[in-house]
């Protein structure tokens, strides 16, 4: 499987994907500022995905990834797999696909993800494997956390 930029055709694929983990995120597949997201990433190139079964344009998708560019700072703010394919290096292949093309070093990737308190909180281990480190910044609720990536220049 490989990480590809997404397509319009694919929009279909990402709202089931988005489905998937509204028990995480909230509400999202009715959502019109989320759909708003998902189209200005695809239309600009900053949306990644791995489609099942390496299908074309419009396949069911193994996992989808959205991307704010704004060297020297960049932010995962969106990455979800499928249940179908927790467990296989879908995220970390998304997230390393994405980090692979970044050229203006040094920068910084941030994500905010779950925080210690949050029943998604399993996704912290996941970006500290990729190198990604705490920040102090928490939500009052203890919810989300920000993560940073520091890039080195090469």
């Amino acid at each position: 499987m490989q990480a590809v930029l997404a397509v319009r055709s694919d929009l279909p694929a990402w709202l089931r994907l988005a489905g998937q983990v509204e028990d995480l995120f909230g509400p999202l597949v009715d959502d019109p500022e989320f759909r708003a997201a998902l189209e200005r990433n695809v239309e600009r190139g900053t949306a990644l995905c791995v489609r099942d079964a390496e299908g074309g344009p419009g396949a069911a998708l193994a996992g989808g990834l959205l991307m704010s560019v704004r060297p020297p700072r960049y932010e995962i703010s969106w990455l979800a797999v499928s249940t179908a394919f927790r467990g296989r290096g879908i995220g970390a292949l998304l997230v390393r696909s994405a980090l692979h093309d970044l050229t203006a070093a040094p920068g910084t990737v941030e994500v905010t993800t779950f925080g210690p308190d949050h029943p998604g909180r399993r996704a912290r281990g996941f970006y500290e494997r990729l190198g990604f480190e705490p920040t102090d910044s928490v939500s009052a609720d203890g919810t989300r956390q920000t993560y940073q990536l520091h890039l080195q220049a090469t």
